[in-house]
């Protein structure tokens, strides 16, 4: 079953709509919405390595973006939006100490969250009530997504095929992990 998946993912991931799938994915990833964009990032950078750089942009661009509506839901929409999704998450105390810790530690938190697995939204949400400069922001935010998609896409067009090899050989496993991963995430807001 995985098998079929992923490569009816691979199919749809060569298809001419899928760079605009990867700009909605990671502009609401960085707003509002649980799925990483390297979800669909790595089987189109593996489906068309000549684009990875395209690919790793646009996906840079359109989570900043995101990130942007981040900030302004955090700003200006905190009862009617902001509040919201952190309640759905669950993450009422994380968004109070990463408040705290954005007039502290401001910039740093945004270049060193960005990478992890924890949903940037939080981050972004968060540097919106927290006031938190703009543009700081935006600079920031471009740094830190730019580093961790071009990294994953440099990492798959250097090494393409051995990964595409592994990641079909052990398909279970890697999903196995990516599950992991993205609910340790989500479970990591819970304690931070």
């Amino acid at each position: 079953m995985l098998n079929r998946l992923y490569a009816r993912v691979l199919r749809h991931a060569a298809s001419p709509n899928a760079p605009w799938w990867l700009v909605a994915l990671a502009f609401a990833e960085a707003s509002f919405f649980p799925l990483p964009p390297e979800t669909l990032l790595v089987p189109m950078v593996l489906s068309r390595r000549d684009k990875a750089w395209v690919y790793a942009a646009l996906c840079t661009g359109a989570s900043v973006l995101g990130g942007i509506l981040g900030w302004v839901i955090g700003a200006f929409l905190l009862e009617h939006l902001a509040l919201p999704i952190v309640h759905f998450y669950h993450a009422e105390h994380t968004l109070t100490a990463l408040q705290d810790k954005f007039r502290q530690w401001g910039v740093w938190i945004i270049l060193l969250k960005g990478l992890t697995p924890i949903p940037y939204k939080f981050v972004t949400i968060a540097s919106g009530m927290a006031h938190f400069a703009l543009l700081p922001f935006i600079v920031a935010s471009l740094v830190t997504r730019g580093v961790r998609f071009f990294l994953v896409a440099g990492l798959l067009w250097k090494f393409g095929a051995p990964i595409q090899d592994f990641l079909e050989r052990r398909l279970p496993l890697v999903m196995g992990v990516f599950a992991v991963l993205l609910v340790g995430g989500l479970l990591a807001l819970r304690y931070l």
